[in-house]
């Protein structure tokens, strides 16, 4: 069964919006970690947002 452009369009949306969660929620659980904390884990507070989107 081939997808119409209506159901595509929409799992697109659907795909892009948990992306972007996952991106906020990473990106927020690292930014309230102390910076020794983050260091603990091997990561600076610059990488925080390169580091979300590998996440997703």
């Amino acid at each position: 069964m081939v997808r119409s452009e209506f159901e595509s369009t929409t799992m697109n949306l659907i795909r892009s919006y948990r992306n972007w969660r996952v991106y906020r929620e990473t990106v927020t659980e690292l930014g309230r970690l102390s910076n020794r904390q983050l260091n603990d884990l091997g990561i600076v507070r610059d990488e925080i947002k390169m580091i979300a989107r590998k996440a997703i």
